[in-house]
């Protein structure tokens, strides 16, 4: 960020695009920006809402195909998130750890859930509860650790994509186990630690700015083989494990084939 009138910025190598350092704030925009420049009126904040809530339904739908797949087959019909058969209610109590955004909050939040939200990153917890606010839904969501945080115990805890960023995976688990009420499901998503991953997920994506350098350590991933272990050393029954793959045809998808990244569920015993 800059001072004054002096700001860093990044320039692509490749399409030579200029991007800020860091983003602006409200109090920098007003000094180079007129007042009306970012008004809107009524009907514009109002088609600006809806469109937003379908881009995110879309990306939900898009990036989060296998969350939808596992959530599915719990499901009794289409109108409820999770099946009463696996003893999660309409109303479930659901805990999204690593919500970022809240891109997974906001879809559960819409299907009856009683909805909470945690990130490490502050600045992702407020740009979440703002964007639940402007969409009018309710939804808990609290910056820390989860060892710091009194949260009690849910029906279902949602971790996608953070335990590769987790230094102590036995400790981290046996936090997640603890957030479950009896008979409550986890349902947790990360890379596999393969010849293909390395390729794809971590130096492909790097390459072809995907994600930014340095986002992902190969050797933090973890295989399906050690993370069952530790998910039954914090007290959790395995239910399903599945592959996460990618087809041009079928964007990301449920799969046979574990190499790249696999989706599981676990419960906790009632």
């Amino acid at each position: 960020m800059g001072h004054r009138d002096v700001f860093s910025y990044h320039e692509c190598a490749d399409c030579r695009t200029i991007n800020l350092a860091d983003e602006l704030i409200a109090s920098d925009l007003a000094r180079y920006y007129g007042p009306g420049y970012y008004s809107f009126g009524p009907d514009h904040l109002s088609a600006l809402r809806r469109f937003a809530v379908d881009q995110r339904d879309r990306a939900m739908a898009g990036l989060f195909t296998p969350i939808g797949g596992i959530l599915a087959r719990i499901k009794p019909d289409p109108e409820l998130a999770l099946m009463r058969s696996h003893g999660l209610p309409r109303d479930a109590r659901i805990l999204d750890v690593g919500c970022g955004a809240g891109l997974l909050c906001e879809p559960l939040a819409r299907l009856g859930a009683s909805v909470t939200g945690v990130d490490a990153a502050p600045e992702n917890v407020r740009a979440a509860a703002l964007h639940a606010e402007g969409s009018g839904l309710d939804i808990r969501y609290l910056a820390g650790e989860l060892a710091g945080l009194d949260l009690g115990r849910f029906d279902l805890v949602t971790c996608l994509e953070v335990l590769e960023h987790v230094a102590d995976k036995p400790g981290f688990i046996a936090e997640l186990a603890a957030m479950l009420a009896p008979g409550g499901l986890l349902v947790l998503s990360t890379p596999n630690r393969t010849a293909q991953s390395r390729l794809l997920l971590v130096e492909g994506a790097e390459r072809l700015g995907v994600v930014p350098r340095g986002t992902h350590h190969w050797d933090d991933f973890v295989t399906p083989d050690e993370l069952e272990p530790l998910l039954r050393a914090a007290g959790l029954e395995v239910v399903t494990t599945s592959g996460i793959g990618y087809r041009p045809d079928k964007g990301l998808h449920l799969s046979g084939d574990k190499a790249l990244n696999y989706i599981l569920t676990a419960r906790h015993p009632a």
